[in-house]
Formats: structure tokens, sequence, C-alpha cells
């Protein structure tokens, strides 16, 4: 039997998902170009570090400190961001987590005081953020919850080996975190379009070899460093210029917006190089292109919310502006978000104090000669610090 709708009544609007607060949590001790060459006795210089990459320093944990405490200080500051808004689910994007076994998303909601309320755990390397907050969003639009809190937080310092050149220099901790809530499309932080892709052909390029289903701890390892993260630099550097162009390009299309329109464009901290290609591919202006790579290198997933977070950057972007957000991660996974830029205050809060890990006398140094203090306020003004103010890439 065919059915009218009643004129009088209008259509239900589908809600998206909006952006309603954003935190940050960066270990306080920085780790300078000279420190990383030390640590590892590589057979490289500063000027070669910041040359090929664009990094200068970056943040390490230190003893004990692990991807669930900088989780849990990105949440709590995200939740202040947000006026104290209790989260219905909890999303941990990392490659880093506490325990192969169980997932670390329920352990952070448990000690953010928020009761038995979904938590889980998404792997897609530094794609996962974006992987995570579109799945956050889809849930918001389908009515299944209604304050998502998506995080990112990782450790790389726990899987890299210090004395390998090719990405000892690169990576750094650090973990970001985002409040959702139900909206329209034309408030500022409003999620209008998402791409996700992946290829497995290429999970050679990035890869932990050992210590999985695959070669379990067990059996003699494929490698005398089967256990350290390992990446193939010339082949991951074409596919993420080419993945992110092309992800980019397509959630445009999605949103319906042109890439001049852009004016926050901000990709996954890898390498200065790569975000400079993908931004004169798609035709932003360098004034429009954000980063923080230079101070706190490749934090994988927690890249892109960290940028989000930067307070330098939200005094450089209007709320309302069009925002595109793209990465690209091991597996090979890639991913863009297109949204309009947060009208909210990022605040930032150190790393939380959780349970004690011990290390052998052979473990990371506790200090380094340049480390630096980083407040501990969740007040705007305090937590600027926490940060060196980004430029344009």
């Amino acid at each position: 039997m065919r059915t009218h709708e009643n004129p009088a009544v209008p259509p239900a609007v589908t809600p998206t998902a909006v952006i309603s607060g954003i935190g940050s949590c960066l270990p306080p001790r920085v780790v300078d170009n000279d420190a990383v060459i030390a640590r590892g006795a590589l057979l490289t210089d500063p000027g070669w570090i910041r040359a090929r990459t664009g990094i200068e320093r970056r943040r390490h944990v230190s003893p004990g400190t692990s991807t669930g405490d900088l989780a849990v200080g990105a949440g709590r500051a995200a939740l202040a961001s947000a006026g104290g808004v209790r989260p219905d689910l909890v999303l941990l994007a990392t490659s880093t987590p506490d325990h192969p076994c169980p997932a670390t998303a329920p352990e952070v909601a448990h000690r953010l005081g928020l009761g038995t309320v979904g938590a889980f755990d998404v792997s897609a390397v530094c794609s996962g953020f974006l992987y995570a907050l579109s799945v956050a969003a889809g849930l918001v639009r389908g009515g299944v919850c209604a304050a998502p809190l998506v995080i990112a937080a990782e450790t790389y310092t726990a899987i890299v080996d210090p004395a390998d050149r090719t990405t000892a220099p690169i990576f750094g901790d650090g973990a970001g975190a985002v409040l959702l809530r139900p909206g329209g499309r034309g408030e500022p932080g409003a999620v209008h379009a998402t791409d996700l892709g992946s290829d497995g052909a290429g999970r050679a390029a990035i890869t932990i070899p050992g210590g999985g289903a695959r070669h379990p701890r067990r059996l003699p390892p494929p490698g005398p460093d089967a256990h350290f993260f390992h990446m193939e630099g010339r082949a991951v550097y074409a596919h993420a210029v080419r993945r992110m162009t092309r992800s980019s390009e397509a959630v445009l299309r999605r949103a319906g917006w042109g890439a001049p329109s852009v004016r926050a464009f901000i990709g996954h901290q890898a390498n200065q190089r790569i975000l400079d290609s993908v931004g004169d591919r798609l035709g932003i202006a360098p004034a429009h292109r954000y980063g923080n790579i230079r101070e706190l290198g490749n934090t994988a997933a927690a890249s892109v919310p960290l940028v989000l977070a930067d307070p330098a950057v939200h005094r450089a972007v209007v709320p309302g502006e069009r925002t595109l957000l793209t990465a690209f991660g091991g597996g090979f996974t890639w991913a863009s978000t297109a949204l309009t830029w947060p009208d909210v205050t990022p605040l930032a809060e150190e790393p939380d104090a959780g349970q004690p890990t011990e290390h052998s006398a052979t473990g990371p140094p506790t200090a380094e000669p340049d480390a630096a203090p980083a407040s501990t306020s969740t007040s705007p003004a305090a937590a600027s610090p926490v940060f060196v103010p980004s430029s344009p890439l």
C-alpha cells in the first residue's frame, strides 16, 4: 500500500557529527636531533635529519609512561574543552597499545571515570585517527551514540630501534583527542565527508615482522630486529603522496568543495617533503597548510589531532572555515576528512600517572640533556607552552 507523507510535517533532518572539544597530551621530555643521534650512535648529523624530514625535535615518554597514560591525559583535556560532557563511547586509535590483549581503550575509559561505556581500539597505524573519526561520525549520524570520544595516542619509542637511522629520528610520542556531538552541517566543527582506503599488497613496507600470529614469540624470530618497527622509506614516500592526494580529491568531491576554498589543510605529519608534495598537487596555497612536524616529529595516529589541538593553529584559522585532513599509514591504509574548523578552545594535560612499568638498566634513559618541562594546567593560557607554535608548512 502506498503511503503519503503529511506535507505539514517537515522531513526529519539527519544530524551530522560536530567537534565539541579538543585535547592533547605530550610528554614533557623534548629530544632534539643531537640527542637522537647520540642515543643510537647514528651515523648521521642533525642537518641531514632536518633536510630529509623537516624534523628538529620530538617528545619522548619517560620510563613508566605508556600509550594509555597519554590517552587518558588527552581524553581528559578534550572533555574539559567540551565543558565536562560525559562520553557514551571511547575509540582509541593506536598501533602501540599497552598490551597485545586486551585493548587499551576500555582501561582508558575506566580511568576517565566513564563506567561501562563501550570502548575499543582502532588499528590503522598513521591513518588511525581519521578511521576512528569516520566511525564515530557515522555512529552519531546513525543515532547510535551522542558523545563519542575519539583519542589517538602513540608511544613509538617502545617499538623503534634507537640504532635504526631510518626510523629513530622520525618518530615521537604524544596523544590528541576530540569529542563529538550531533549537530547541523552549517555549524563550525561539522564533519561533511570522509574517505577511507587500503591496499594490503603494501603490508611489508611498514611493519613489525615478529611477535604476532604469523611469527609468534615462542618461535625463532624471522630476524635479529624482528620486534622493532621497520619502514621502506622510498616505497612509502611514493604511495603516501599518491594516496593522500587522491583521497583528498575524493573527499573534496563528496563535500562539494574546490581545493582553492580550503583554508586549513592538515596532513599526517610524516615527512615535510611528503606534505609539501600533497599540498602542491592539490593546489592548496602554502599559507593554508598547517603542521608541527618540526617540533613533534611523526607521532603516527596522533599527528593529525595534535595539529588540530595546536593553539597557534586556532589563532590562525577562523571557526567555520573549510578544513581538509588526510593521512597515510601502514597496511597500507589512507583516509581523508572534510570538515569546518571547530569553534572550541583546545586544552592540554601532561601524561596521566598510570601503573608504573619496570625497565631494565639497558632501557631508555630517564632524562635527556635538553629536557623541557610542560604545564599541567588545563587553562588555555597555561596549556600553550606545551606546544611550539606551528607555522604554515
